[in-house]
């Protein structure tokens, strides 16, 4: 009986420390994504160089969270609510290392934009709110990880249709603007690759909700409707 409570609460710790390392890759996401932004808006080159070079220690992050997640599947063939935490810290990585992915792209385009001339095209004010809301679903997401929280989880869901109309009003801003002054076009397409780029955090952030609603509940409930997500959350 000893041997048997010293070994689950082995397997609880393991559990803890994978739940833990999530948190920690997300922390160091959402530190690129704030550094991307800030980079884009201020022209801080180094800043851009940073978020660039930081990709690969989230990278790695995902390796080591993926073997550690592998080893519990083998070593321990969880069962029911464990085996649905394992399976959505699995799939949360890859969403975080995407999400990574992203930022980099972001100090990429930025790299590109301080080079050029500076012109009257929604690098601030637009591209600045859509990245706000984007980052904030991150943090709700990581927040409903933490606290398997479904209200939250919930939230993010439904802010995924306001980063997507943001993303939709700046793609139409910016056409008008090179059907307007052709010389723009350049420019324009790289703004137009970092909203899109603010667009696919908050598809991950989403992502990463749904896994928790997932978790908590044993239901899938992706692509179902932010109605049936909320619905469910509430029984």
């Amino acid at each position: 009986m000893a041997a048997t409570e010293h070994t689950s609460k082995q397997f609880d710790a393991e559990l803890e420390a994978v739940r833990a390392r999530v948190l920690q890759m997300g922390g160091l996401v959402e530190s690129q994504i704030q550094q991307a932004f800030e980079a884009l808006v201020s022209g801080d080159v180094a800043l851009m160089n940073k978020v660039i070079e930081d990709d690969h220690r989230v990278n790695a992050l995902e390796v080591e969270i993926d073997e550690s997640c592998n080893h519990i599947l083998v070593r321990r063939q969880p069962a029911a609510g464990d085996l649905r935490l394992v399976m959505t810290v699995i799939k949360t990585i890859t969403d975080l290392e995407r999400i990574g992915d992203e930022a980099e792209k972001i100090a990429r385009m930025a790299k590109l934009l301080s080079q050029k001339e500076r012109l009257h095209l929604p690098r601030y004010h637009e591209i600045k709110h859509a990245g706000e809301l984007a980052l904030d679903m991150l943090r709700k997401s990581l927040d409903a990880f933490a606290r398997l929280d479904l209200s939250t989880a919930a939230q993010v869901v439904r802010q995924d249709e306001q980063v997507d109309e943001e993303f939709r009003a700046i793609m139409r801003y910016l056409i008008t603007f090179m059907m307007e002054d052709p010389r723009t076009i350049s420019t324009s397409l790289e703004i137009l690759f970092v909203a899109k780029a603010i667009e696919r955090i908050g598809d991950h952030a989403k992502n990463m909700s749904e896994y928790v609603v997932y978790m908590v509940k044993g239901r899938d409930v992706r692509h179902v409707t932010v109605e049936e997500i909320e619905r469910e959350v509430l029984k």
